[in-house]
């Protein structure tokens, strides 16, 4: 049997070669050559390519493009099972990743990111399309911390090679990004020939739209893709541009995340499950506001250093947006909808890389205030979730008064 014909019972426990395994494996060959990218990009960008705050902007909306486009991906499930296009998606990272120090201008940076992102994009969407389907309800948000949890693992291996080997065999940023992007293509080989074709439970709808009831969710996603620019655009070029660190202190940084993201994650996923989804991204927006606010402010190159940890962090408590639409949804919902909440996810990652790298030639601190105003906005939505979302309990507005209850 082929790759392709062999199909295997999601609901069959088969030892190592469990869906479950498959998403932590996926997920840490993603990060071994993202997460060598991501050290490397800011530095790469001023060092060898004199970026300021202006190119870095357009870069990142570039990179931001794939995922606004993510909602193309239910077109190409009309052609492929989306185990298939997840594969398919690594494939592009890993190859734009190992080519990007071979093309060492503005242009060429621009174009290897455009290919790493649409294969991180679309990896990442059907990674949540499949996590959804093929994990449990009642334990999905500890799964899911678990898998953050390899994948924080993977970025250690990724920061610690070259936290270790930079300086140490002067390592140039055309072979860190080659070594990067052909581990994740060797994983992605591996996993091929190693794992079965995988059932994706009920059918999906091959179809985009939207849904209502869906509203929050989409709404908590927007917002998410906001956050997300302050920390993976201007927390990153501020650690870079006004403290001055270099690559192996910026993968000092990333290994510290990484730890605390390992050890963390997994704690995360059954908090979630024990308290729920409304007061763990409250949790996390009321600590947003107040790192923010710190950023715009922080003159200190150590405490600095402290708040991007924490602020990475935060971002495991994110799984409860997931899971929260993972109750309230029809499971045929599931694929179409990982699509659109990507694409919703980076319509404001499109433009607040560019407009807000101009704010910055301005005025940094404004952009981590605006950042602070996000994390507000964020904690109100965070807030209508209610203490037991399921299909047709979608949104709890707390500060209506409840009907009466009517006599038996």
């Amino acid at each position: 049997m082929s790759y392709f014909t062999r199909i295997a019972d999601t609901g069959a426990p088969s030892g190592w070669r469990s869906p479950a395994v498959l998403l932590m494996i996926m997920a840490g060959a993603m990060q071994l050559s993202f997460a060598a990218w991501w050290n490397l990009m800011n530095n790469f960008a001023v060092q060898e390519l004199a970026f300021t705050g202006k190119e870095i902007g357009i870069q990142q909306s570039i990179r931001e493009i794939p995922g606004f486009l993510s909602f193309a991906a239910i077109y190409f499930l009309l052609v492929m099972r989306e185990q298939t296009l997840a594969y398919v998606s690594l494939a592009f990272l890993g190859v734009g990743v190992a080519a990007t120090g071979y093309f060492p201008s503005a242009t060429g940076f621009y174009i290897t990111t455009f290919v790493m992102s649409v294969g991180f994009h679309y990896y990442e969407t059907m990674n949540q399309s499949l996590s959804l389907q093929w994990l449990p309800k009642a334990t999905a948000a500890a799964s899911m911390g678990k898998i953050v949890s390899v994948g924080a693992f993977a970025q250690l291996i990724a920061y610690g090679l070259i936290f270790a080997g930079w300086k140490t065999f002067d390592l140039s940023f055309t072979t860190v990004f080659l070594i990067a992007g052909c581990l994740t293509l060797v994983v992605l080989a591996f996993v091929v020939f190693a794992f079965p074709s995988f059932r994706e439970g009920v059918p999906q709808r091959k179809k985009l739209f939207l849904r209502k009831r869906y509203w929050l969710y989409y709404a908590l996603t927007f917002m998410a893709g906001a956050r997300r620019q302050i920390f993976t655009v201007f927390a990153g070029f501020l650690m870079v541009e006004r403290f001055g660190y270099h690559v192996h202190e910026v993968a000092a940084l990333f290994l510290l995340n990484g730890l605390f993201s390992m050890l963390l994650a997994p704690k995360i996923g059954q908090l979630i499950v024990k308290y729920g989804e409304r007061k763990a991204l409250m949790l996390e927006y009321i600590g947003l506001i107040l790192v923010f606010v710190s950023y715009a402010y922080v003159t200190n190159e150590h405490v600095a250093a402290g708040l991007y940890v924490v602020d990475h962090a935060f971002f495991a408590i994110a799984i409860a947006i997931k899971t929260y639409f993972q109750k309230i949804a029809d499971t045929p919902d599931i694929a179409p909808t990982a699509g659109v909440a990507f694409t919703i996810n980076h319509i404001a990652a499109v433009f607040i890389p560019a407009t807000f790298g101009l704010i910055w030639l301005a005025s940094p601190e404004a952009v981590f205030l605006i950042g602070a105003g996000m994390a507000f906005i964020s904690l109100v939505l965070a807030s209508f979730i209610p203490s037991d979302p399921d299909a047709g309990n979608e949104v709890d507005f707390w500060f209506l008064p409840r009907p009466a209850a009517q006599p038996a």
